[in-house]
């Protein structure tokens, strides 16, 4: 994502964006339910889509003259025939581009595609060549309904707009991106906008999503009221809900109503990952925050955080933490020697919420074992360790990957990640909409493991409070590189904008 992308995304906090997910199947099944529920026909939708897509075009390239149009042979190119209409009546020079097959279009596709025609619309071969001075592309060849890599000739379609010095509008989804995982199998387009209908899917914000979709825009083609009443268990989570989530405090509340936080780790030569973690719990508002770790870390995190309560790690305090914690964060810098073992082995019967990060999950993969008051924080890495597979395999499905680890280990699972999934044992997942390339470096993991910690003991459930610090953590960093860019982002960075982000009521944009 560009840092232009990043401050656009920012500035309006996507807030026409919707905050359900569908899966992808499940919309295609409901879209014509939804539009018979309604007394509306499928080509009405599709004209409803050309519309908003051609709305986005003219608003986002206001000077644009020559428009390319691409069109598959579905209802994605449907669309696209819509828009070339559209672009035709409002004088732009449009030319138009299909990919043949032998089977027929769908119907509404094809009375676009008719449409078109009678407008004395022109319809090339996918091989024509391309005119002169095209300064804009609409991308309406591949669809939702993908499932492996674009085949020719699509596929040199999209490298060629993709190497092409003009803009890309993506009808629903850029092509050859999967609407359900967010995967690339092959060859995709690279989107300056993405014009999604009727509902967000989840390829959209996870995996290399972000890479490809530009800037989301969204329109329900009329059909608000209708997916307004559905159930769905996948939303979007993203910093607007911060102020919801997080009120003011009451006046009188005290460090006592703010949770009694144990964080557990810093081995030999880690005392910065335990630092991290213990500091961005109080930052994020835990009441009182007791660190437990190697003897020599004392005086250093003491320095560094004085607000820190750091003792050596034994077995009679570890004992006694035990009884006076609330809430209990493993891993960060714990190391899998005897030392960490030992420690993870008294926490694990621990029947307060709990967090696993780190080096608790590199043991936990040896020994496996099921709990529900435990959220765990696995990378890709660390989640292949988890369920015995390739990082491709975890990364291939997201959500699946997500939902695998729920069933095996119990509680909440967070899998971080570019669109990070939060997956409870209850069903729900939520898909992160905040975040940005920055955070690609050492310690971001042990921030976010303090600041769901301190969020476990400000009474949120394991599931609010993995949805809250994943989002915090994520808007903290796009706070910071809305201001200074993403390249050279520490994780230490995050603590002021940090404060910031989880007292909504107060923060000025305008101002660091």
């Amino acid at each position: 994502m560009t840092d232009h992308t990043l401050k656009s995304r920012l500035n309006n906090n996507r807030t026409t964006i919707p905050h359900s997910v569908w899966p992808a199947q499940a919309l295609r099944e409901a879209e014509k339910e939804a539009a018979d529920s309604l007394g509306i026909t499928l080509f009405e939708l599709m004209q409803r889509a050309g519309e908003a897509a051609f709305s986005v075009a003219c608003a986002a390239y206001p000077q644009s003259r020559r428009w390319l149009i691409l069109c598959g042979h579905g209802n994605n190119g449907g669309d696209g025939y819509v828009v070339a209409r559209l672009a035709k009546a409002a004088g732009m020079e449009v030319t138009l581009l299909a990919l043949e097959s032998d089977k027929p279009l769908p119907e509404e596709a094809e009375q676009a595609r008719t449409a078109w025609l009678n407008a004395a619309g022109e319809i090339h071969a996918a091989d024509s060549a391309w005119p002169e001075g095209i300064d804009l592309i609409i991308d309406g060849l591949l669809g939702t309904g993908l499932t492996d890599a674009p085949r020719e000739p699509a596929a040199s379609l999209i490298t060629r707009a993709n190497d092409h010095a003009a803009p890309v509008i993506a009808l629903d989804i850029p092509s050859g991106l999967h609407a359900q995982t967010g995967t690339t199998p092959g060859a995709v387009i690279n989107a300056a906008h993405t014009v999604t209908f009727i509902a967000l899917k989840p390829g959209l914000l996870t995996g290399k999503a972000r890479d490809v979709t530009g800037t989301l825009h969204h329109h329900a083609l009329g059909l608000e009221g209708w997916l307004a009443a559905q159930e769905t268990a996948i939303h979007r989570l993203e910093a607007s809900q911060l102020a919801q989530w997080l009120p003011p405090r009451r006046p009188t509340s005290h460090k006592g109503d703010n949770g009694r936080l144990v964080i557990v780790g810093g081995d030999h030569g880690t005392a910065g990952a335990i630092r991290m973690t213990g500091e961005a719990a109080l930052r994020a508002g835990a009441g009182l925050v007791r660190v437990l770790t190697r003897v020599e870390n004392i005086a250093p995190l003491i320095a560094a955080r004085p607000e820190l309560m750091v003792h050596e790690l034994t077995e009679k305090l570890l004992e006694e933490s035990l009884e006076w914690a609330d809430v209990v964060v493993i891993g960060p810098g714990l190391g899998q020697q005897p030392w960490g073992k030992k420690a993870l082995q008294k926490i694990e019967n621990f029947r307060k919420p709990m967090l696993w990060d780190a080096d608790a999950l590199n043991l936990l993969a040896i020994n496996p074992d099921k709990r529900h008051n435990r959220v765990i924080t696995p990378h890709p890495g660390e989640a292949a360790r988890l369920l015995n597979c390739s990082v491709a395999e975890i990364e291939s499905d997201r959500l699946l990957s997500a939902q695998r680890l729920v069933k095996r280990y119990g509680g909440v699972v967070v899998l971080k990640g570019s669109g990070t999934i939060v997956a409870s044992a209850d069903d729900d997942i939520g898909i992160v909409d905040a975040g940005n390339a920055g955070m690609g470096s050492g310690g971001m993991g042990d921030v976010l493991s303090g600041i769901i910690g301190a969020m476990l003991g400000q009474s949120f459930s394991l599931y609010e409070a993995a949805c809250v610090g994943c989002v915090a953590h994520g808007a903290a960093a796009d706070y910071r590189a809305a201001r200074y860019g993403t390249r050279g982002m520490l994780a230490t960075d995050l603590f002021s904008a940090l404060m910031r982000v989880i007292n909504p009521d107060v923060i000025d944009v305008d101002h660091d």
